[in-house]
């Protein structure tokens, strides 16, 4: 291979992580570095990240994704049922982590599920299903979405409240992943590579066990810090291998569009373009924003000036929905198909972007409808 065929292979696995570092460079060239750069950053999300990326990484490696895959296909038989499976695993798992932290553990079974029965071609719907399905199934709960954290201490939010401000939307997106994946052919499935994986017990133990303690970081129980130390102390004593396999390329483009979303915020005239919104219309004001600077800044930024948090929640949660940075969640779906298919990248972004947006549109109208 010559340097110019490295080169296209490079951008082709590297084409989220160069796109959002260009994206932060031009951000940067607005905004120029200060302080306040450091508070872009959401370093408990940062660090679960790593954290599961760490686990997930080790716990492939035990081949318990392979066991679970055969379990799967020989329990639901065919195409649609495991695509069912699949979505609704991703959609149900996102009510008790972040989405974020779903879609680390969901997709890489996927891939090896559709892979293993030569479905590949079924790879990017699946994906997307699932990402719209992690994005959404955390709707109704505080824990489920980062956004939704944030503006549930901010506001100081009931939980009967909270729960009950989406759980309309959140029984028709179940009802829209339902049918979309009804459309797949149930045919039958067959491994195509029926190799008898052996689970590595010692390493599955180990890597199961900080499984759980970074569950129990995100849900607070034990301190983000000390997961961290006792993940990187176990990689670097007892498996320096899967240090390689880490995606640090995803945390470098979560990073990079914190930079991005973070000035973006920042530049008046967008400011005010949103501030103005918010005074006729809380609501759109957050879809809109979350388009822009996505679900997480447009939480921090609109709950300073106004105090209609259940619309707000609305805004933040459907507004995940629409483009790739609506969500950066999403980023974890493209940066794991393009490993897979680096060379279906437009057609990926377009199949996302059309799925996401009628998925927006028919979401807003339900809102309306319930509002009015």
């Amino acid at each position: 291979m010559n340097k110019r065929e490295k080169t296209k292979s490079f951008i082709k696995k590297n084409i989220v992580v160069i796109i959002a570092g260009i994206l932060a460079v031009i951000s940067m060239s607005i905004i120029p570095i200060d302080k306040d750069y450091l508070n872009y950053f959401e370093w408990d999300t940062i660090i679960c990240l790593f954290c599961m990326l760490a686990v997930v990484a080790g716990l492939k490696s035990t081949n318990i994704f392979d066991i679970i895959s055969k379990k799967i296909i020989s329990l639901f038989h065919n195409r649609r049922s495991v695509i069912y499976a699949l979505v609704f695993g991703t959609f149900l798992f996102d009510m008790i982590v972040a989405n974020d932290m779903s879609l680390i553990t969901f997709l890489p079974l996927t891939y090896i599920v559709l892979h293993s029965t030569g479905n590949d071609k079924y790879l990017a719907f699946t994906f997307i299903m699932q990402t719209i399905a992690a994005n959404m199934g955390g709707m109704i709960t505080p824990y489920g979405n980062p956004q939704n954290l944030y503006l549930y201490s901010f506001f100081n939010i009931g939980i009967t409240d909270f729960f009950s401000t989406l759980f309309i939307q959140f029984l028709f997106i179940a009802l829209l992943l339902f049918i979309c994946c009804s459309f797949v052919r149930p045919e039958p499935l067959t491994i195509k590579n029926n190799d008898n994986n052996k689970l590595n017990k010692n390493k599955f133990i180990i890597y199961a066990i900080l499984f759980i303690m970074t569950i129990a970081s995100i849900f607070r129980i034990i301190p983000n810090e000390l997961t961290l130390v006792i993940v990187i102390f176990t990689l670097i004593f007892c498996d320096k291998k899967i240090i390689k396999e880490i995606d640090f390329g995803l945390l470098l483009t979560f990073c990079f569009f914190f930079i991005f979303s973070g000035n973006i915020a920042r530049i008046q005239p967008i400011r005010d373009f949103i501030y103005n919104i918010i005074e006729k219309n809380t609501f759109f004001a957050g879809i809109i924003s979350c388009q822009l600077i996505s679900n997480v800044p447009t939480a921090i930024f609109l709950s300073q000036f106004t105090t209609e948090y259940k619309e707000l929640l609305k805004a933040v949660n459907i507004g995940s929905l629409g483009i790739l940075i609506s969500s950066l969640a999403s980023l974890i779906t493209l940066k794991e198909f393009l490993k897979h298919q680096p060379k279906k990248f437009f057609k990926y972004i377009g199949m996302f972007t059309l799925f996401n947006t009628l998925f927006l549109i028919s979401l807003i109208i339900v809102t309306i409808f319930i509002n009015n």
